[in-house]
């Protein structure tokens, strides 16, 4: 996610716009207890919470997720020059490149993303990427003529993928691929299977605004999580996931005022533009990677579009919130009130209508 989703997880701060894992409330069974383990990863904190037979045993697991998370990273980072990826976009303009399965996989996922969001979404955009952080860092928009050479590298048409010979192919010259807005929701998910192959029936694996929950405490219905709004005074917002992720994308904490507007970090990659005024998108998805895309796109998209891409989207739902003035307006998808705390399923694998299950 470009972030998305974006803000600090179970950082503790009232003000980031990141869910956060409820601490000690699941009842904890006789013979597992819970453990919380952290690692700096992906640029952002990575906290691991599950129930194992003794603290030894849950080390080594959340270890083991942890190095699969840095070895994730070492294929999708754009803030590495060693990454699998940037020696992609090095070949960018020269014909189809081989690459691993985990870059197909997440390039895959994000190619359908974006044709479903009709562009809202789109891993191309590096360029623009590029172009808006050296305006948030010297605090002055970008030149025209800089979008629109940016704007020219940009285009999920422009990425051709070949899942018979896994390769990828970028068709023109300086495009980069930005995997900000689906890297980390991926590399939750694969820590999280990598925690069910080890024999783990309960555990929570969060990566910056990225949450993915796999099965439920012991004796729980399923994982509590606070969703925090863009009123810091206000409430939090409770939900129960089980088998389920959830993804917060906003500007909490990346933005800059020019000019008295201010300017996100996030982009739209239609036109190359940084979005304006402040907003908190939270979505609820069967996977970690899917979540964290849809965050990104309905940010952009904003709450009409937006709550229509998660309505058609199965088994997900969705939380939209935007600043007017001193107006805060939220948006709900039809889904969303199934997941409030106490309401109903909590497995999008068996939420995938409307309509609540048994």
């Amino acid at each position: 996610m470009r972030v998305i989703v974006a803000a600090a997880l179970i950082a503790g701060a009232a003000a980031s716009s990141a869910p956060r894992a409820a601490v000690a409330r699941e009842p904890v069974h006789r013979t597992l207890s819970r453990y919380e383990f952290s690692s700096r990863q992906m640029g952002t904190e990575a906290r691991i919470t599950l129930f194992a037979a003794s603290e030894e045993a849950g080390r080594d697991a959340a270890s083991r997720a942890f190095a699969r998370i840095a070895a994730l990273d070492a294929v999708m980072s754009d803030y590495r020059e060693d990454s699998e990826l940037m020696r992609l976009c090095r070949r960018a303009g020269s014909g189809p490149v081989h690459v691993s399965d985990d870059l197909l996989r997440v390039l895959d996922v994000s190619e359908r993303l974006a044709r479903e969001s009709s562009g809202a979404f789109d891993v191309t955009a590096g360029p623009l990427t590029h172009v808006w952080r050296r305006a948030r860092r010297l605090a002055a928009l970008p030149e025209d003529a800089d979008v629109r050479s940016a704007l020219a590298r940009t285009g999920a048409r422009k990425l051709v993928l070949d899942r018979h010979h896994r390769t990828a192919d970028l068709r023109v010259a300086g495009m980069q691929i930005d995997l900000g807005g689906i890297g980390k929701g991926y590399a939750a998910d694969e820590a999280t299977a990598l925690l069910k192959r080890l024999g783990y029936r309960a555990a929570l694996v969060a990566l910056g605004g990225d949450i993915v929950a796999l099965g439920a405490p012991p004796g729980a219905a399923g994982w509590t999580i606070d969703v925090t709004t863009l009123q810091p005074q206000e409430p939090l917002r409770r939900v129960l996931l089980r088998d389920a992720a959830i993804s917060t994308s906003g500007d909490a904490e990346q933005s800059v005022e020019i000019g008295g507007v201010r300017y996100s970090h996030l982009i739209d990659p239609r036109t190359g533009a940084a979005l304006t005024g402040r907003r908190s998108v939270t979505v609820i998805a069967p996977k970690g990677a899917l979540a964290d895309g849809l965050a990104t796109a309905v940010a952009v998209l904003g709450p009409a579009d937006g709550v229509a891409l998660v309505t058609r989207t199965r088994g997900a739902a969705a939380s939209i919130s935007v600043a007017h003035g001193g107006e805060i307006r939220t948006a709900t998808s039809p889904r969303w009130r199934y997941f409030a705390a106490g309401r109903g399923p909590m497995s999008t694998r068996r939420n995938s209508t409307s309509e609540p299950s048994a």
